[in-house]
Parts: C-alpha cells; sequence; structure tokens
C-alpha cells in the first residue's frame, strides 16, 4: 500500500484544522487566500513549461500530435484543453488529444482501479498510434499515479517526447519524463482533494500549452484568433469582429471576405491586408507557414526587390 501521507498534496493544511466550524464566508476566504500559492507555483515553473511548449510546438509543426494523458480530475483537465482547442483554432480533433484512464465514460463517471494498471496507459497510447512525431504530456497531481507512468515510459520507447506535470516534489512520473514540471501547490483546504489548488494549477500550465503552441504555427494574429470555427451565430459575428479588428473594415466587408475566403477568416484578413486575390493569399499563407503577419511581410519585401 502506497504511503500517501508523505504527499504535500496529502498533508493536512494547518490553517483549516476546523473547517467544518467555519462560516461559509471565513471557508471561501482561506479558499480564495489559498489560491494565491497556484500562481506562485506555476510562476516557479515557467521555464519547465516554456519548454513543454517548445517541443509541444515543434510536434505540431511537424504533424504530430499533443497528447494528454492522465487520470481523475487531472484525466479530465487534460480532454477539457483538448476538447477546446478545435472550436478555438479550427484544427482537426485529432491534433490535441485527451485520454482518461478508464476511457471516455470515466469524465463523467468514475472508473475505479484504472488509474492503478501501468499496462493501461501504454495500451491507450498504443491505441491512438503513438508515433515519435507526439508529444506525451502526463498528468498526475499526486505524481504516482500508475497509469501516467506506464504512460510516459512507453512514450520513452517509442521515442517521443514526455513531459509530466505533478503537484509533489521529487514525483514519480518527473522521474520518467524528459521534462518535469512540478507545481507546488501545498496542502488543500479541504485534505487530499487535489481537484483544488493543485486542479487549478494543472489548468493554468494547460492553458499555456495548448494557447502558446498554436501561437507558435500561425493560429494566432496579433491576439486574435483568426483559425476560430464558424458553428454557431455567435462564432460567425465573432468571426466577422475579428476581421473588422484585423483590418479595420466595416461589417459588410468582413462578411463579403468571409463569404470569398469560405468562412476562413485567416485567409480572408489575409486576402484583404495584400490586397490581393484568394488564391495569392493562400499562396502567401502557405509559404509563410500559416502566419499572417509573416505572410505580409514576406509580401513586402517581394514587392520592394
Amino acid at each position: 500500500m502506497p504511503d500517501l501521507r508523505k504527499l504535500t498534496t496529502e498533508k493536512r493544511n494547518s490553517a483549516t484544522m476546523k473547517l467544518d466550524e467555519m462560516t461559509p464566508y471565513e471557508i471561501i476566504s482561506i479558499m480564495n487566500r489559498e489560491d494565491h500559492n497556484v500562481i506562485e507555483a506555476v510562476h516557479r515553473a515557467l521555464p519547465d513549461i516554456e519548454t513543454a511548449i517548445l517541443w509541444a510546438t515543434e510536434s505540431l509543426r511537424h504533424g504530430g500530435r499533443i497528447i494528454y494523458i492522465g487520470a481523475g480530475t487531472s484525466g479530465r483537465l487534460g480532454v477539457l484543453d483538448a476538447v477546446e482547442c478545435p472550436p478555438t483554432f479550427g484544427v482537426p480533433y485529432d491534433m490535441v488529444v485527451g485520454l482518461i484512464a478508464g476511457g471516455a465514460e470515466a469524465f463523467v463517471k468514475a472508473k475505479e482501479g484504472a488509474e492503478d494498471n501501468q499496462e493501461l496507459g501504454r495500451d491507450d497510447l498504443k491505441n491512438i498510434n503513438l508515433c515519435s512525431k507526439d508529444i506525451v504530456i502526463g498528468l498526475a497531481a499526486s505524481g504516482r499515479t500508475p497509469y501516467v507512468i506506464g504512460a510516459l515510459r512507453y512514450a520513452r520507447e517509442v521515442g517521443s517526447k514526455s513531459v509530466s506535470i505533478a503537484c509533489n516534489p521529487e514525483a514519480k512520473v518527473s522521474q520518467e519524463a524528459d521534462c518535469a514540471i512540478e507545481l507546488i501547490t501545498g496542502p488543500e483546504i479541504l485534505t487530499g482533494s487535489t481537484r483544488l489548488k493543485a486542479g487549478t494549477a494543472e489548468k493554468m500550465v494547460l492553458n499555456m500549452i495548448s494557447t502558446v503552441s498554436m501561437i507558435g504555427i500561425g493560429k494566432v494574429y496579433e491576439n486574435l484568433m483568426v483559425d476560430v470555427r464558424q458553428t454557431n451565430r455567435k462564432l460567425v459575428t465573432r468571426a466577422e469582429n475579428i476581421v473588422m479588428e484585423a483590418v479595420g473594415c466595416q461589417r459588410e466587408e468582413a462578411k463579403a471576405a468571409l463569404q470569398e475566403a469560405g468562412g476562413e477568416a485567416k485567409l480572408a484578413i489575409t486576402k484583404m491586408l495584400l490586397g490581393c486575390d484568394i488564391k495569392t493569399a493562400r499562396e502567401c499563407l502557405e509559404k509563410a507557414g500559416g502566419k499572417v503577419k509573416t505572410a505580409v511581410s514576406q509580401r513586402k519585401q517581394e514587392a520592394e526587390k
């Protein structure tokens, strides 16, 4: 039986020993105060987070995938970040993958025991045909989840870059990864409930990894998400607003450009900024690796020659 008492995330928080006697306001005041530790924990880990982002960006550039894998809350956070990438950045659903111990149904109903099996972690990566171009990011707040350890070991066998995210120092998963991100958030206000500070810290790091890697492959112009998918009325309006902001045009012009570009905001923006036709705009974007600003700069340089 593992001795969890040594883990920081399992220790009792001295500030909340009388949690069951406190008023709601007293409890949420302490929760708010404790959450400040999350910001500091993530800040201390920024150099390792940057390494993970650089590797993730490189994987995506070369046709690889970002694969999050974890159990319980950690696994759910990985799935959540993965499924938000397609509507936000217009990428295929298999570019950022979230795997959770116990399979998809474990997202809404815990599957007891699944996280204790190293072979399941290996098998889940085998089932999606993990290859050396991919990056595997193992999430385990405790830092000792066998399912994640098995996955990280398999990633090493395949030759994939691997990253671990844990909330305890000198975590077991850290020893299995090429890059170890340790977010030391301290004891939870409710002993062992790592869906609190530990979960918040993990989510913050996932936000950074997915957002910055997508910026790196050209999914953003200035601070605009120019590859947003128009799957509902709100997103149709958002795409129009993005085009308007990017080029300084009126809504009717943005609508017309989007229609001509087949709904692709980035293509519409590039066309309008370059003052060219759709075919030329697409060629310029492809040459620029999908980056609008680079496409505009290269076109300008060519015109000056």
